[in-house]
């Protein structure tokens, strides 16, 4: 800060010099000269303010390097396949039509997975694998509800199928 004064100091001293010059000379008219004087003081004045006003802004910026630095992490996200099956669970538990449409096929897949059997081709060993519980829950030909917006299967027989599921 210090050092801009004596810029502006210097540069305003060294101008009102070469005022002075030119008057002594005088090659144009007065009203020229203290405009061109005026122009300069203002030229030195804009210059001065935007080197101030910089230096304050980068010194709280700092630099890109250091603000790329000094970046934190992104917070870390919950998978989209978990958001999107819990979703399903949550939906599965307040309506049957949903349960039916959407979180028993998925449960279905997972069994058949978990299991390494086809519902379709051996319902036999896929009820004896499941336990009768779950395979009433899961089997494939399971009727469509007859009202649909009926509250879907409890949350906490949807944690029986699960942990059924995960002895497989």
């Amino acid at each position: 800060m210090i050092a801009e004064r004596r810029r502006v100091a210097t540069l305003v001293a060294m101008t009102t010099v070469a005022l002075i010059v030119v008057l002594g000379l005088h090659p144009v008219s007065t009203e020229r000269i203290a405009a061109g004087y005026v122009l300069a003081l203002a030229a030195i004045a804009l210059g001065a303010a935007a080197r101030i006003l910089g230096a304050e802004w980068w010194n709280d910026r700092g630099s890109q390097f250091e603000h790329v630095l000094a970046r934190k992490d992104p917070e870390p996200t919950r998978p989209s396949d978990l958001v999107r099956i819990e979703r399903e669970i949550t939906f599965g538990t307040t309506s049957a039509g949903h349960l039916h449409a959407r979180l028993l096929p998925l449960l279905r897949e997972a069994a058949a997975a978990r299991a390494g059997i086809d519902f379709d081709l051996h319902p036999e060993r896929a009820r004896a694998a499941l336990g009768e519980e779950t395979w009433e829950l899961l089997r494939p030909d399971l009727p469509e509800p007859a009202d649909r917006s009926a509250p879907g299967l409890a949350l906490r027989h949807v944690r029986g199928v699960v942990d059924s599921l995960e002895r497989l």
